[in-house]
């Protein structure tokens, strides 16, 4: 009896899960990297938490509530930052030529490594949310509603992996790829994360706004239950659920093409 031959798809599952556990093992071997992905939200969350809050007008167990979605927002951000070194160290390592020369699919490796990423922030979420539960944040909406945040968030991660793959891709050196990806913690600032937008000047409001973090978090922030969506404002924050869906729409189709014909190539 001949032998069945496998179907582009089931070959891209079948390469990209082999990929998936290869970036996984790489994680496992790098424990210094995963602690410090791990915990940085953490130590963000209590020194925000309590230096910000204090400073605030609003009490520090509110402000600590409405931080929270934010933090988890500019974490999932973060993926540009991890995407963009892991892909460029490949890269200029020689990893990525050699595995080019594999007979796997070629959209298999970038999605094995954005794949691990997800699985990464997933099970790194709960202890921040425990924390969070710690300080005073809670999940004011239905379980539904809550489970379609993390979803949002995770969705967002996945998103922000793909940017930092092309760029990791397209980068000079792994040194390059490093400096750019530390550029990417100003992203969060220019967002309603950790502030209000509401006395920002109009320009900067304007952009903060239409930034796809303030579209992710003040839907975090609907979605939990910890404050309302705004009244007035760019179309993304007064329709989050909708404008966060829409970002992360647009910037797949873009991005993840992209990456894969970066990576499929290898153009430099």
């Amino acid at each position: 009896m001949s032998a069945s031959i496998p179907t582009p798809v089931s070959a891209l599952a079948y390469d990209g899960t082999a990929m998936l556990g290869r970036q996984l093992r790489r994680i496992r071997h790098n424990p210094g990297l995963l602690i410090l992905t791990q915990t940085m939200p953490v130590t963000m969350l209590l020194f925000f938490g309590y230096v910000f809050g204090s400073a605030l007008a609003v009490p520090g167990e509110e402000y600590r509530a409405f931080l929270v979605p934010g933090l988890l927002v500019a974490t999932a951000a973060n993926g540009i930052m991890t995407g963009m070194f892991q892909a460029a160290q490949d890269a200029h390592r020689g990893v990525t030529d050699r595995l080019r020369t594999l007979p796997v699919s070629r959209a298999a490796v970038p999605l094995g490594q954005a794949a691990a990423d997800l699985v990464v922030t997933a099970a790194g979420t709960v202890p921040f949310l425990l924390v969070g539960l710690a300080v005073g944040w809670r999940i004011e909406g239905s379980a539904l509603e809550a489970a379609a945040a993390v979803g949002l968030l995770l969705l967002f991660r996945f998103t922000t992996t793909w940017i930092g793959i092309l760029l990791g891709l397209a980068s000079r050196s792994e040194e390059a790829a490093g400096q750019l990806g530390g550029a990417t913690f100003i992203l969060p600032l220019l967002s309603n994360a950790y502030i209000p937008t509401d006395n920002l000047p109009g320009w900067l409001r304007t952009l903060a706004e239409w930034n796809p973090i303030s579209a992710v978090t003040t839907a975090l922030r609907h979605l939990f239950g910890n404050a309302p969506v705004p009244a007035d404002g760019a179309w993304p924050v007064t329709h989050p659920v909708a404008g966060s869906l829409a970002w992360c729409a647009a910037l797949i189709a873009v991005f993840m093409p992209l990456a894969i014909h970066r990576y499929a190539t290898g153009n430099r």
